[in-house]
């Protein structure tokens, strides 16, 4: 099954990636123009709305909320489904370590807070939805997200940046993949739940893990080096977006792996890119200027 989506967001991470991953499964894919387009006229035709708006932390308060109602108001004419990127922010760190659409969402910090929020106006809205979650962004191109901005911006020096323990499991998605997921649900989407939450498997890996694969990756040992805090708490009181980082950091020594079984049962033929695969194809840009080069991992497995 195929047929029309509508992307939100199109110039950011998940909706860039989701329109080539649309496209490529011959889809007919629209990019809604927030200058210039109406959300009630857009939707008209479309069968799949990907709701990949996403403010700036600072912002959510005030925006997230009020974006998500206009999706669900706008889809509701045309019972349209909607794909909404999920995240983590939702349980919490006082929680179980594997988790799952089961598992309770107990976050108290503002962030996982208004994302709990916003999951929940889907929950009741009735208009059908995929909430596909997934946990730190792998991209093909430096896109302001961890692992290019932080992890790998050293990468020139021989350094590999990270931001919290070392040594425990940390949840990832190889946006290619993630996206591939999105449109594989959006075929089945006649079949799932009304509200259908997955959650993404993607890679779980320590620091230590994505050390060591990045190592092979660029022929080099990486030295493994943790990323200071400190100016981001002195930053904190002019800097918005510093605080909202510091709110995040327990995500960062939490251990945590999101559960492969819903998705699974949904997609068992789903073939992930083997883990070593995505981070050559997400560093090449980096390790090219870098004068490094690139090992070929492409006969290695997945984790």
């Amino acid at each position: 099954m195929s047929g029309s989506a509508l992307i939100l967001g199109g110039n950011g991470r998940f909706g860039r990636n989701c329109t080539l991953a649309f496209k490529a499964a011959g889809w007919q894919v629209r990019q809604f123009d927030r200058q210039s387009d109406d959300l009630m006229q857009a939707v008209q035709g479309v069968d799949v709305i990907v709701a990949a708006w996403n403010p700036a932390y600072p912002d959510w308060a005030t925006q997230v909320l009020q974006q998500h109602t206009q999706v669900i108001e706008a889809a509701k004419t045309v019972d349209a489904t909607v794909i909404v990127p999920g995240n983590v922010y939702v349980y919490g760190p006082e929680n179980e370590k594997v988790w799952r659409n089961t598992t309770p969402h107990l976050a108290q910090n503002p962030l996982g807070r208004i994302r709990i929020d916003m999951e929940a106006v889907y929950r009741n809205s009735d208009v059908r939805t995929i909430l596909l979650r997934a946990g730190d962004f792998i991209d093909t191109q430096d896109s302001g997200n961890w692992f290019d901005m932080i992890l790998t911006s050293k990468l020139s020096k021989g350094v590999f940046r990270y931001p919290g323990r070392v040594d425990i499991p940390h949840a990832w998605a190889f946006l290619p993949d993630l996206t591939r997921a999105a449109v594989a649900l959006a075929d089945r989407r006649d079949s799932l739940n009304r509200f259908e939450d997955v959650a993404f498997p993607g890679y779980t890996m320590s620091g230590q893990d994505m050390a060591h694969a990045l190592s092979d990756v660029c022929g080099v040992d990486l030295r493994l080096k943790q990323v200071n805090w400190l100016p981001f708490r002195l930053m904190s009181p002019v800097w918005k977006m510093a605080s909202c980082l510091l709110e995040m950091r327990y995500l960062w020594n939490t251990p945590h792996s999101l559960a492969r079984d819903r998705f699974v049962e949904l997609l068992p033929d789903f073939q992930e890119t083997p883990v070593t695969v995505a981070l050559r194809r997400a560093v090449a840009g980096k390790v090219q200027k870098s004068g490094l080069s690139i090992t070929d991992t492409s006969t290695q497995t997945s984790r």
